[in-house]
């Protein structure tokens, strides 16, 4: 959810104008207990919504100080729910679902490995089980694999229910009928707006699950008594239970219990229209209730949200990529449900640059103008001190060569003000390099004991970005203040980097601080 409106403007896509008609034609219903006003509404209503590429529809955003969005991507709203949200929680519950469970025994997982021919007879005899199981499931078609577990959905920012309804669809698809158990979707879903879950009966249903939802939704509407009538004919299958929270979501997870979710869909607007969902705090709350080896799937790949998701706790990747060249983003607190790794760049800017700061929100309470006030001061008061300045995507190019001159001062002169004298100096080499430890350099924290059981590994991942930076050859780097040697500790994963990086920054300006001063 969140994407700037690609839709000439139209009085009739106003929310504002639907919002109004919604209002008058519900009061009529609870009035007179008459379904002719619904059924009209319907039919007035198409005018409101957007219609997508894959013939499914969209509606705008409120007006957030003259900015509107559109709730889903004008390439295909459902599309997008399926692309972005259910396969990505797919891959990560077959990828770590019970082996045992998933296939029964060790002879079955064999038997299909064979008659698929992916290992041969003694190949097969040498590798263990789980191997076997990874062999398997990353040659089968994620379509064709079957829930055979129980499976909790948190769906925040709901909308118009297309996200849940793309997971019930998966799931009663997808059903392991034949293995004796009954297995049950629970889904709960979150929407602050009562006016946008109406929308939802009233939109189009672009798949047949989705009249399912609305029939969910049309029961909380009648709870809290803004629909009369149930009037929505598609039944809740039993083994698909959903509850819904009309409320802000930040209210909804306090109330979650621990360690309670496989999966969560988080589709909130853009952070700059709801920063209120983009907090450190708010994800550590996410942290708390979703399972050890869940997923967070969101679509926002913004530097300060993604900084967010680490601080909180979260090993971070980049989503599947749907309607634009990058990808969203995958938290979970497992590092190996991250199938693809954000870029380099990415975690240079997130680590080390202004735009890394995260949204912040301590007591879960703060309005989104304070939260949006404070994190533009935090970013004031880092920059040039112990942050790179986010100008031109400075943090990118250490370690590289620039050609344009003109770019280059103004990196240099970014790099500066933050004691690293050049791109390729020491001490970019020493920020930059978090695969090293080092023999001396500006913080005895990096020190280490028994530095002759090291040696340099010319097959090290990515060794090449840091090639002229460092002699890190150990009888002949004399010169050098910054002797480098492999850091068996380091793990090689966005999160660790990215932590590493942060720190490293900061403790080089706390040491050349010091050295000025005296």
């Amino acid at each position: 959810m969140s994407y700037m409106n690609p839709f000439q403007p139209n009085p009739k896509n106003s929310r504002d104008a639907l919002i109004k008609k919604m209002n008058c034609y519900f009061s009529k219903e609870r009035e007179t207990l008459q379904s002719s006003y619904r059924s009209n509404l319907k039919k007035e209503s198409i005018d409101f919504f957007i219609k997508t590429e894959d013939g499914s529809y969209t509606l705008n955003s409120p007006d957030f100080d003259g900015k509107i969005e559109t709730m889903h991507n004008s390439n295909g709203a459902i599309t997008e729910s399926f692309e972005k949200f259910v396969k990505p929680f797919k891959n990560s519950y077959f990828k770590n679902i019970n082996k045992s469970k998933l296939l029964r025994n060790e002879n079955i997982v064999n038997e299909k490995i064979l008659e698929k021919k992916e290992l041969s007879n003694e190949n097969l005899k040498n590798s263990n089980n789980t191997e076997n199981l990874a062999i398997l499931i990353s040659n089968e078609k994620l379509e064709n694999l079957k829930y055979q577990e129980d499976i909790a959905i948190l769906d925040i920012c709901s909308g118009l229910g297309y996200n849940s309804a793309a997971m019930i669809e998966d799931f009663l698809k997808n059903i392991n009928n034949g293995s004796g158990k009954a297995v049950k979707l629970s889904i709960d879903m979150v929407e602050i707006s009562i006016e946008t879950l109406a929308a939802g009966i009233l939109s189009p249903s672009p798949i047949k699950s989705h009249e399912i939802v609305k029939k969910a939704i049309e029961s909380k509407l009648i709870d809290e008594n803004y629909l009369a009538l149930k009037l929505e004919k598609e039944d809740i299958p039993d083994n698909v239970a959903i509850s819904i929270y009309c409320e802000d979501a930040r209210e909804t997870v306090k109330k979650l219990e621990d360690n309670s979710y496989d999966g969560i869909f988080l589709d909130p607007y853009s952070p700059a229209m709801a920063p209120e969902l983009c907090t450190v705090e708010f994800f550590r709350q996410l942290k708390r209730v979703i399972k050890s080896d869940g997923i967070v799937a969101t679509y926002t790949l913004a530097a300060g949200v993604r900084y967010a998701f680490v601080e909180a706790g979260f090993h971070i990747g980049e989503g599947p990529v749907f309607g634009r060249i990058h990808g969203g983003t995958i938290a979970s607190p497992n590092v190996n449900n991250i199938n693809k790794a954000i870029s380099s760049s990415d975690e240079k800017t997130i680590a080390l640059s202004d735009a890394g700061i995260p949204f912040r929100d301590e007591n879960l309470d703060l309005e989104s103008s304070e939260i949006l006030n404070n994190r533009k001061l935090e970013r004031k008061n880092a920059r040039h001190s112990y942050k790179l300045s986010s100008a031109v995507q400075t943090p990118i190019f250490l370690g590289k060569k620039i050609k344009d001159k003109k770019l280059k001062r103004r990196i240099i002169r970014n790099l500066n003000k933050v004691n690293i004298s050049t791109l390729k100096s020491e001490e970019a080499g020493f920020i930059i390099s978090p695969q090293y430890k080092y023999i001396h350099d500006y913080s005895a924290k990096y020190n280490f004991k028994n530095k002759s059981k090291y040696k340099f590994n010319n097959n090290l991942k990515n060794k090449n970005n840091f090639k002229n930076i460092i002699k890190f050859n150990l009888k002949n780097n004399g010169k050098s203040n910054l002797k480098g040697i492999l850091n068996y500790d380091y793990k090689s994963n966005s999160k660790h980097r990215i932590i590493e990086m942060e720190k490293r920054l900061k403790t080089l300006n706390s040491y050349k601080k010091r050295k000025k001063t005296g």
